[in-house]
Parts: C-alpha cells; structure tokens; sequence
C-alpha cells in the first residue's frame, strides 16, 4: 500500500511539472501551482543521498569527512517547498531522461561543486553501471556508456572571453568565442558571479573592453551586467529551445561577509540560519537580464534557499592546493548541491 501511495504521489508530481512553465524564472504551475524554491530545510534522517567515501574522485576542498569535519547534521537537511514536495533524487529516471544526451555545467567552481555533485549521485544510484572519466584542454568529461549519457564541465568564469594582447589580458565584455565548445549540447547549465569580484593579484585582467570602450577597470557590477547580456544575446541568437534546454545555476551565496552574505562567518555553524537576510545584488541584475531574453532559460533559482546554509561549506575543513583553507564560498559533499540537483532533476524535461 505504502508503494502505491509513493508511486501515484511521484506521478501526481511529473504531471505537475509537465503542466509548468518558466515566468521570470520562476517554476510556476498553470493554475495555481508551487515555487520550488520558496519553502524551508528540514531535518531527515534519510539524508545524505550518498557520503563522500563513496566518489573517490571529490575535489579535497569539497570532501569536509574526509578532512575531518567532526558534525554530520549539515547532511542531513532536506529542502521543503512550500506548496508542493520535491522528489527524492533518482538516478535511474534522471538516466532515462538524458539517456543518449549531453549535460554540460559551464562556469567557475561552483558549477564544479555542483557537476561533482551530480556525478556522486549517479555513481552511487548506479554502482554496477562502468564510467569513464577525463579531462583535457579544460573541459572534463564523465560519461556513462550504457546509457549513451555525459555530463561534462567546462571551467569558464567569466562566459565571455579574456584573450592575451601585447598590452596585456584583456576582458572583452562584447566576445563569447567559448560558445563553440557549449553549443552542441542537450543541457547547459551556466553559472557566474564570484570571479568578478577578485581583486590585486586575483584580478585575471589588466584591460576591459566593450564596444569602442577601454578601461583599466570598470564597476564590477556594471562589468558582470554587460557580460551577462552578451551572453543572452548568444542565447537568443543561437539556442534552438526545441532541441537544447538551458539553465542558469542563480547566484551561490558566500557567508564571509560582504553583499547578499552573512555577516557571521560560516566556521563553527552547524545549523541552518532562520532567515536568508537582503536579496542579493547580483542574483538582482542576474534576473533582470533573464526577464529581457527572448528564449526560454530556466533559472535554478538556488541563492535565497542557500543563503540559509550558513553551515553547509567547508570552512576549515576545506583544502586547496593541499593545504587548509577557511571556505565559506563553497560547499561540503555531500551537502547543499544535491539538493540544487534534486531541483534540477524536478526541472529536466
């Protein structure tokens, strides 16, 4: 009896997301309908989906058991939307829906944390199923192929183009060359905001251009904005709606401080936080540039339930590079990404 109800309340679900559609990025159901990103975290003791022994291939600054992270209670919070219930991840129907197709994530490394994610959570859904794994130039492929499926990662931080000059690295605002490497996919899942805010040595230009326009530097809000609209335009110019199903990650919040963060820190927090705080600026500009567009682009819209998660990253319990590092920016897996997958999974088509 207990599989019946959980079958026709699984089905009552894929009918309700089948009668969706995208509104100013939001999931909203004809008539009526449920905001899957509007709900709260809530404790079950079913959670994790996967632990982290499990995917030998995690990058170390995302594997907080590994490097000793003595709470588990972070992995154990699922996300409750309001209105509706978000389906339990399952590998075997996320396999079905993109069998013989490629899902790529594009962006920095929180689009790495979440790819990472997503592979763990097929690996462990499908433990007997071969896969095979590399990455070269850049682009790293994890590909299943019993299922004709791949999911690959391209590190772009930025979506538009930084090219070498004889005056120096340039960050051309109005170019988007990689487009050629993302173009051919089924999914795309794009993602950029924390490089624009590095600064000094990090800072990875000495020149910004855009249009007839060249500056040293430019307002990094302003500069985010224009990139982002040259790669809408790429978008609405070029993506076959028909035939490729885009996605944008939302804005990941950091919790070290600054605009759309806690002011808290994120070491030693182990429960989530009760309220979210201020909107984030740039998830603002981020769905300003989503509500121009003429194509169909889904947002995953993940900042404000993750702005709760002051205790979901790695804080000391991160590396990089083989040392320790105080990380509030990305996230413990298993954790917080595997449930912006459980989302992403409740939105393929």
């Amino acid at each position: 009896m207990g599989g019946a109800l959980c079958f026709i309340s699984a089905l009552l679900f894929v009918v309700f997301v089948s009668l969706s559609r995208n509104v100013d990025g939001e999931i909203v159901q004809k008539a009526g309908g449920c905001d899957l990103f509007e709900g709260n975290w809530v404790w079950d003791n079913s959670y994790p989906l996967y632990h982290s022994s499990q995917c030998p291939f995690f990058e170390d600054q995302f594997n907080c058991e590994r490097n000793g992270r003595p709470d588990k209670d972070f992995m154990k919070y699922k996300w409750q939307p309001t209105g509706c219930k978000l389906p339990r991840f399952n590998g075997v129907d996320f396999m079905r829906k993109l069998k013989g197709k490629r899902l790529m994530f594009v962006g920095d490394s929180l689009s790495l944390n979440q790819w990472q994610s997503l592979t763990c959570l097929l690996h462990v859904a499908l433990p007997q199923a071969k896969h095979i794994s590399y990455t070269k130039d850049g682009l790293s492929n994890f590909t299943f192929p019993e299922y004709d499926v791949s999911l690959l990662f391209l590190r772009n931080a930025f979506l538009v183009d930084i090219v070498s000059e004889p005056r120096g690295r340039v960050l051309r605002l109005d170019s988007i060359s990689a487009s050629k490497i993302w173009g051919g996919m089924d999914v795309v899942i794009f993602d950029s905001w924390h490089w624009w805010l590095h600064s000094g040595r990090k800072q990875p230009w000495d020149w910004v251009v855009y249009g007839n326009t060249t500056v040293k530097d430019l307002d990094r809000m302003t500069a985010y904005e224009k990139a982002l609209n040259t790669w809408a335009k790429w978008i609405d110019s070029n993506v076959d709606s028909t035939k490729t199903q885009v996605f944008f990650q939302g804005v990941s919040p950091d919790h070290a401080g600054g605009p759309g963060s806690s002011e808290k820190g994120c070491e030693g927090q182990t429960k989530p936080l009760q309220s979210p705080g201020s909107p984030h600026p740039a998830e603002q500009v981020l769905e300003k540039v989503l509500k121009g567009m003429s194509k169909h682009v889904n947002l995953l819209n993940i900042t404000r339930l993750s702005q709760l998660r002051i205790d979901g990253h790695p804080s000391i319990y991160g590396r990089f590079g083989g040392r320790k590092t105080d990380d509030c920016t990305h996230w413990c897996l298993s954790g917080v990404p595997d449930i912006w997958n459980e989302i992403l999974y409740a939105m393929l088509a």
